[in-house]
Formats: structure tokens, sequence, C-alpha cells
């Protein structure tokens, strides 16, 4: 099989070497029928080799498969919300940006403290929402790191970036490339799956909830799941992803009321 090697010689330390670390802990849950993820070769500072992927037209049979297996990824599990891929003790990253992965017991705690802050923060910084937003921001994250939607689910092992450019259809089924992988809430990554369009999504959910039935309410929960992702683009692609983080944020206020 051919290979696709991405470089980037500027970039942070160890930023590919926590990208194989985090395909290598989704690998791990492929022997249970887990999502597959795409085989790394080699990598070094700068520099990952992996295998080339024949991508496939999506299709519903090839989503449905996708979503069971999504589910059975996520099923595998995390020691902690928050913890980065076992065995690892590096930096994390979103994109380019650096990824928060302190083990922490509540999922509120971690997701607004580690997943929507920090980023609110920066796209307060980089003219993308105002203070006042970013006061709104904050009031959901008091909501969030005080419980109101802690639902005693355990950490799932999530890919962290699913949006559908990382989900690659192959004429074998889903590989998942470029991951943020961490310990987190499954809405999560289906919320970004959703955020950003996947092929066929209805039929991701179905095969989803086949395998590993969702708690009752999950589509009024997108906008929460979806704080994190529209954080990190408002801190870096300006005024209309900050835009969809207000009104994320005032939807998530609501739901908590």
């Amino acid at each position: 099989m051919s290979t696709f090697v991405k470089t980037r010689p500027h970039a942070p330390d160890r930023f590919f070497e926590a990208e194989a670390a985090g395909l290598g802990w989704l690998a791990e849950a492929t022997a249970g029928g887990g999502v597959r993820v795409v085989d790394v070769v080699a990598v070094r500072p700068g520099r990952i080799e992996l295998d080339r992927l024949e991508e496939a037209r999506p299709g519903s049979s090839a989503a449905r498969a996708f979503g069971a297996a999504l589910a059975r990824t996520h099923g595998a599990g995390a020691s902690a919300f928050g913890v980065p891929p076992a065995g690892w003790d590096g930096p994390c990253f979103i994109g380019k940006r650096p990824l928060e992965t302190t083990p922490t017991d509540s999922w509120g705690v971690f997701y607004a403290e580690q997943r929507v802050r920090p980023y609110a923060r920066i796209a307060r910084e980089a003219g993308s929402i105002d203070a006042d937003e970013l006061e709104l921001v904050d009031q959901a994250c008091v909501l969030i790191a005080g419980g109101a939607f802690d639902d005693h689910e355990p950490p799932a092992r999530l890919h962290g970036d699913l949006w559908n450019g990382n989900v690659v259809f192959t004429p074998d089924g889903v590989v998942l490339i470029d991951p943020a992988a961490h310990g987190g809430h499954r809405e999560t990554d289906l919320a970004m799956l959703e955020l950003f369009g996947s092929p066929h999504l209805d039929d991701v959910i179905d095969g989803y909830e086949r395998e590993s039935p969702l708690l009752p309410g999950r589509a009024d929960r997108v906008p929460l799941h979806q704080l994190h992702p529209l954080a990190v683009h408002a801190a870096s692609y300006g005024r209309g992803y900050g835009e969809a983080l207000i009104a994320a944020a005032r939807r998530t206020i609501a739901l908590a009321g």
C-alpha cells in the first residue's frame, strides 16, 4: 500500500507524535469492533507517514456501520474525563492549538474549564466575540461546571475532532484520521459530526443508537456539545463562528433553565 506524508516544519514540539498516540489509542478499540483508523507507518518531529486511503462514495449502509462502530469505540472508554491517550505524557492539540488533558471526575467541570472557556477567551482576544458575549459564554460555563448537564455516563474514548473531513469513506468502510483523542462525553463527537455536515448523518445516528442507545433529548443537547468546536473555530476563523458560539451558549442556558 502506498503512503501519505504530512509535514509541518514549524509544528509545535511533539505535534505529530501526539497524533500518532491518539490514533494508536483509538485503534485499540478496533479489536472490539470499533471504527478503523488510519495506520501510522512512521513518525518523527515535524513529520508523520500514514497509509494512503482509497476514498469511496458515502452510502447509507456504510454510514450505519460507521455509527455502530463509533459507539463501540466510545464504549472502549477512558479512565477519566479529559484524560489523554493511554501512555501519552506529552502535549495534545486540537488543530494547531494546545488541548488541555487534565483528568477530571466531573464532565461538566472538564468541559467548561478545558474545552470551552480557554478558546472563548482567545476568541474574545481575536475580536470574534465581544466582552458581553464572553460573559454569556461564561454564564453557560457556570451552569455546565455546576453539573447542570452531568448525566453519570462514563467517560468515552473520543476522536475529539470528528468533523466530516476526518471521516473517510473507503471501499472497506469508514476510516478515521487526524484525532484530538481524549476522554469525554460521547455526544460531543456526534455533535461535531452534525455541526460540519456528515454525509448520511441520520443513518450514522441510527446505527449508533442501535448499538448503544443515547439518553433521551440528545437533539436538544447538540448546542451544548457544539460549544467546544465553535469556541475553537471562533478563536481562529472569525466573527461568523463567534456568532454561532453565542447562539449555542444562549440555547445551552435556556436548556438548563
